[in-house]
């Protein structure tokens, strides 16, 4: 929950017009606190202390000017007052470590950027919501997906972004039905709800499996780096991370075209993908070449799998780094840009190594910060 909306519900509490489904939103956050930290951090007790009977105060006098038909409303608004009590000492005084909300993107966890730079870390076992300035919900977790709702209210664009750090994968549901499958190391912008009139555009860095929801009337762009997809409804891989020489796309269903920023004109040069079929842009040069593939091999890490067909082992390494949220250095010049075949379940990294040393003859020990290869 960001502050301002924290604030915005706070103050709609102690003026009485407070929503059933807003209380929701506090019990919940407050649910929130104590699984992340079930005791503030206070400089001592007298701080404590003192803290305590300022925000008791405070709510209390909110309280009391309410005016009560029944003993029932009393309970409701008694217990509701314990609760934002608990809010108030644990939001402010929550150890940074623990924080939900932060200006800084923290290392090794999954974040939601709000409109408004607002940092949201998300645990894959939580179920929060998302709401937008108004303090409206336009979103929802559930567990390792986040969902959003459509809206036809909507009437101007506000983007999200959604980052998924090495060793971890993440699923998001756009407001229109599609869904975007998030690899490790990977990023999404996307609009917090499409516009009518308008194209429905995203930007990706990393890897994404996207199945797009249908609407020939609102095309569907992925804008990954140099490289624009346009779609109508279909399913495809892209991969785009920014340290790699070139941005694949491997169609697994329906149609694609891809372009890239024209110079000179407003005119592209549009290359079309059949299903089966993978579009490469070298980013050296900004070509565009297609190749027909085994399109399981590019998507098998929606299921855990490392699936390497062809690959030079300084690509394999990459992706190892990334699967295994672990540093690589290769050692072994001679073999960097050989190409190796390998299949791996979801396994243990030392069961990969193993695997490579018993067919390769490759070489390794683990150290302090990661893996050597030698």
């Amino acid at each position: 929950m960001q502050e301002q909306e924290f604030k915005k519900l706070l103050d709609k509490y102690l003026n009485n017009s407070i929503s059933d489904s807003e209380m929701e939103l506090l019990e919940q956050f407050k649910e929130e606190l104590l699984r992340l930290n079930p005791e503030p951090s206070f400089n001592s007790d007298i701080h404590k202390k003192e803290i305590g009977e300022s925000i008791w105060s405070t709510v209390n006098m909110g309280t009391v000017k309410r005016k009560f038909t029944d003993l029932k409303s009393w309970g409701r608004y008694a217990a509701a007052a314990v609760i934002i009590g608990f809010i108030a000492a644990s939001y402010i005084y929550l150890d940074d470590t623990a924080s939900v909300i932060t200006t800084n993107k923290p290392e090794n966890a999954i974040t939601l950027e709000l409109e408004d730079g607002t940092i949201k870390t998300i645990d894959e076992k939580g179920n929060v919501k998302v709401l937008d300035t108004q303090g409206k919900i336009v979103g929802h977790q559930e567990g390792s997906s986040l969902k959003y709702s459509d809206s036809k209210s909507a009437k101007e664009l506000v983007f999200n972004t959604l980052a998924v750090p090495y060793g971890r994968t993440f699923e998001l549901q756009l407001s229109d039905g599609t869904v975007a499958h998030l690899n490790a190391g990977s990023s999404i912008k996307y609009p917090v709800h499409f516009l009518p009139g308008l194209n429905r555009e995203v930007h990706i860095t990393g890897e994404a499996y996207l199945e797009v929801a249908k609407d020939t009337a609102h095309p569907f762009i992925v804008n990954a780096n140099q490289l624009h997809i346009e779609v109508w409804g279909t399913r495809f891989n892209v991969s785009a991370y920014t340290e790699d020489e070139a941005t694949e796309v491997v169609l697994v269903e329906g149609s694609v075209s891809l372009y890239t920023e024209s110079k000179g004109n407003d005119t592209h040069i549009y290359t079309f993908l059949k299903p089966g079929f993978k579009g490469s842009l070298d980013k050296n040069n900004n070509n565009i070449s297609t190749s027909e593939v085994i399109t399981d091999i590019y998507t098998s890490w929606i299921n855990g799998n490392l699936v390497f067909r062809n690959i030079t082992f300084n690509n394999i390494l990459k992706k190892m780094e990334r699967h295994y949220n672990i540093v690589i250095v290769n050692n072994n010049i001679e073999i960097k840009d050989e190409e190796f075949n390998a299949n791996f379940g979801d396994e243990p990294i030392e069961k990969v190594l193993e695997e490579l040393s018993a067919n390769y003859g490759v070489e390794y020990n683990f150290t302090d910060t990661g893996i050597v290869i030698y």
